[in-house]
């Protein structure tokens, strides 16, 4: 081994404050990201209480469109359609964090517009139910 110049580096021993991943300045180490089951829990817990609201929502339809009179129909057929946008909105929000979640895509999750619109449409099926019901002079 005449004429070569032969390095060796010894591993940094548990005990050494040496890290065990350097990185050369201005380089950045990928490491594996690690999601925890419960990540993927609280992405179906949300969406189960978005569908548990959404049948509360539809039972309240089915109650206007089963005792109600012709301003109770209209009423039921409105919050019944609030409630089917929401299931479907719900359904693609549940999907869309779920395909995230799975491909360790970074955040962040959260839903900043659902709970707006969806209380903009409540309010706009009450308001509608109101405007009807007083309206509507009997004859």
């Amino acid at each position: 081994m005449s004429g070569q110049h032969v390095h060796t580096t010894a591993m940094p021993s548990p005990s050494s404050n040496q890290p065990l991943l350097q990185a050369t300045p201005g380089k950045r180490i990928a490491l594996p990201v690690r999601v925890e089951p419960k990540v993927f829990f609280a992405n179906e817990r949300t969406f189960l209480s978005w569908l548990n609201f959404t049948v509360l929502l539809g039972t309240l339809g089915i109650g206007l469109l089963n005792f109600g009179d012709r301003v109770g129909r209209i009423s039921a057929g409105v919050f019944t359609f609030v409630a089917m946008v929401v299931m479907i909105y719900a359904l693609a929000t549940f999907h869309w964090r779920a395909d995230r979640i799975r491909k360790r895509l970074p955040g962040p999750y959260d839903d900043r517009f659902g709970p707006t619109v969806l209380c903009v449409f409540i309010l706009a099926a009450i308001l509608i139910n109101f405007g009807l019901k007083f309206s509507d002079h009997p004859k």
